[in-house]
């Protein structure tokens, strides 16, 4: 497995680990084990591996989603409180673990570029799956930070002082990554689990993508595309098998294999679920707000909500294993999964005027939860629905709720009664230790 320090991506100096491509991408082998590294590392990365400075949790504590059992940890309250520090850990972590994963990446397609020895079509299926994983990190970057700079380059002087590059600049680097990616990988799933990036994970992401930039018609034929895909995909009856490894509402996934060790349960696992005996290792909570907007005829309340009564503490129980040493793996992280792409649609053709066809696209996710058709009035109600549905149906999942508070300009709604809520809140700031070694880079108003 590949690994790069933190330090990388602003050392000016070759790090003694540096990368040596000509050695790396000598035979297909090797070119494989370079790009499963990337996979592996998602995995131990801060920002993607589902543990407590995880977009997950932070973003999860920064919408009204989760809060913290234990208070005592100042990192994650700032989070909670809307108050981060520029030297919070947790924020410097989530930063420079992407920016390492972007790196890595970079790394891996230069490699590929220069390698005589590799088979065209491996070759262009490996570059698919790096470019891939690229955007998917910038996506986060963005929606975190702003304008973040776009490194494109393993090139140590040029990226110590890269300055940012706009929103809408790092967005058409993410477009266009995913356009080659759906283009060139394939419908399967190069390694036979759905731990590897293929043309659908690329589509649903891009889905998402044009939805965040309000470009409806392409977002309603991306999110189609994928959903259409029923021989590989299907929205599950079972709410207790969404998240098991390789399910079949499942785009993309995360593997605990990627640790390392001898854990195999998922990360988000072993922070959501409370443990019945020993629950006084628990430090995150669901919000009774939360919780208590949920019907009772609900099965995401009885499936994916748990209680823990020595705490009086509710908790998500999306993932059923909080540890594990046993093979095979049972629950895989969730990254991308169908759920979500019906609610892109639905999305994008409210804002086409379809109401009605917006309207059957709620209802699959209302109806598997075993709720009744909801009938909307107006463009208005069915966008409130809307995003009701998201919060409920994609909580402790990757920082959706945040995101689409700020998206859509419902955070001040949500956040704007409590005195330390300011509207510059909505991005992260750039990390202090990050100014410090860039001189070029500068820092996020409000901070």
């Amino acid at each position: 497995m590949l690994h790069f320090g933190c330090e990388d991506l602003v050392s000016i100096d070759v790090p003694t680990n540096k990368l040596v491509r000509s050695q790396v991408f000598d035979s297909e082998q090797t070119a494989i084990s370079a790009l499963t590294g990337i996979y592996n590392q998602l995995y131990l990365s801060a920002f993607s591996n589902g543990s407590w400075n995880s977009i997950s949790v932070v973003s999860g504590l920064s919408s009204d989603n989760i809060q913290n059992i234990n208070t005592s940890n100042l990192d994650r309250m700032e989070f909670q409180e809307h108050q981060i520090n520029p030297e919070n850990s947790y924020n410097l972590e989530l930063w420079s673990s992407a920016y390492n994963i972007i790196y890595m990446t970079n790394a891996c397609l230069e490699g590929l570029y220069n390698s005589e020895k590799i088979a065209p079509d491996l070759a262009i299926q490996l570059e698919g799956e790096a470019r891939f994983v690229r955007a998917f990190t910038y996506f986060n970057l963005v929606n975190l930070y702003g304008s973040v700079p776009l490194i494109l380059t393993t090139n140590y002087e040029r990226n110590a002082l890269a300055e940012k590059s706009s929103v809408e600049i790092v967005y058409q680097q993410i477009i266009d990554d995913l356009e080659f990616s759906s283009e060139v990988l394939n419908p399967s799933y190069r390694t036979g689990e759905r731990i590897t990036a293929n043309k659908f994970a690329a589509t649903a992401l891009l889905a998402r993508v044009y939805l965040y930039n309000e470009e409806w018609q392409m977002a309603e034929m991306l999110s189609t595309e994928v959903i259409n895909e029923s021989s590989t995909y299907q929205i599950l009856d079972s709410l207790n098998t969404v998240f098991l490894a390789n399910s079949r509402e499942a785009i993309w996934q995360i593997s605990p294999i990627g640790g390392g060790g001898i854990a195999t349960n998922t990360n988000d696992g072993n922070i959501f679920v409370i443990d019945p005996v020993f629950s006084f290792f628990a430090s995150i909570q669901l919000r009774e707000g939360l919780v208590n907007t949920f019907q009772e005829e609900d099965k995401r309340l009885a499936n994916w909500i748990g209680y823990n009564e020595s705490l009086n503490a509710y908790f998500a129980h999306k993932y059923k294993i909080r540890t594990s040493s046993d093979f095979p793996i049972i629950e895989y992280s969730m990254v991308l999964r169908l759920a979500e792409q019906y609610l892109i649609r639905a999305e994008a053709r409210v804002y086409q005027g379809k109401l009605s066809e917006a309207q059957n696209d709620l209802n699959v996710i209302r109806e598997r939860a075993d709720l009744l058709p909801f009938e909307a009035q107006s463009e208005t109600m069915l966008l409130d629905e809307l995003f009701i549905q998201r919060q409920k149906e994609l909580f402790t999942e990757w920082g959706h709720r945040w995101l689409d508070l700020k998206r859509s300009k419902r955070a001040q709604s949500v956040f704007g009664s409590d005195p330390l809520w300011d509207s510059g809140d909505l991005l992260y700031p750039i990390p202090t230790q990050e100014l410090i070694k860039n001189p070029n880079l500068t820092q996020n108003d409000g901070y």
